[in-house]
């Protein structure tokens, strides 16, 4: 029989596992201190330059979530189209030499493009192209003995092998994705937080400033923690 001990820890594994979301305590940890020193701070300092959390809490009832909606599909929408882009182009470059010599100048010129669907596709295809390019070649060789056709070498070794680097990428583009969307509705929107942001500054607001900041980190810590139990899920042979 087990000991109680290893028993106990194995069901805590096993709760953990199918929690949805799995926070790391230092992380928490981390959090709370932060948040309290915030609030020693906004007692310190005038509400105008850092309010207190009760101010903050207060701000977040009064704003238009519908403008959260709106930047949520904007960054989902940007990131899918992206992703298609830069798979596409990337599978295309590995298939053709041609192809990649033609399309590596361009893609540099692209990533120096202040366009969201241009920030974010250019970093899907140099980190999906690399990963292919990074395939051992002894695997590749094993598996021609069983003479695969082409495709068959691509779906059952290449493109497998290119999934961590793809999460990882997801993980990159979701927070520039984030930043980027915000700073064009500062700039040139009539929705979403980034006008939100401009229309508390322009009333000087320092409470909903934050309040909309402070759903920008939750939006944030939410995706990546999604991204991060994909992750697990799809790269269980690694544990």
């Amino acid at each position: 029989m087990k000991p109680t001990e290893t028993i106990a820890s194995e069901t805590v594994e096993a709760l953990e596992a199918r929690a949805p979301f799995r926070f790391p305590r230092e992380m928490v940890v981390g959090l709370v201190v932060l948040a309290v020193a915030w609030e020693i701070v906004s007692m310190l300092v005038p509400p105008f330059v850092v309010p207190g959390w009760g101010r903050i809490f207060k701000s977040l009832g009064t704003l238009r979530m519908d403008f959260v909606l709106v930047t949520l599909a904007r960054v989902a929408g940007a990131l899918v189209i992206s992703f298609a882009l830069g798979l596409g182009l990337a599978v295309a470059m590995y298939a053709s030499v041609s192809v990649e010599r033609y399309g590596r100048p361009i893609v540099r010129l692209l990533m120096a493009v202040p366009v969201l669907v241009v920030v974010c596709a250019p970093v899907f295809l140099v980190d999906v192209l690399d990963a292919m390019k990074g395939v051992s070649k002894d695997l590749r060789d094993m598996l021609r003995s069983f003479r695969p056709t082409r495709a068959q070498l691509f779906t059952k070794l290449v493109l497998p092998a290119t999934v961590p680097a793809i999460l990882t990428s997801w993980k990159i583009n979701l927070s520039l994705a984030i930043r980027v969307v915000t700073i064009a509705e500062l700039v040139g929107a009539v929705t979403g937080i980034g006008y939100g942001l401009v229309v508390a500054q322009e009333l000087f607001s320092v409470a909903d400033v934050f309040a909309w900041t402070l759903i920008l980190v939750v939006i944030l810590f939410v995706a990546e923690a999604v991204l991060t139990r994909v992750e697990e899920r799809v790269l269980r042979w690694r544990a």
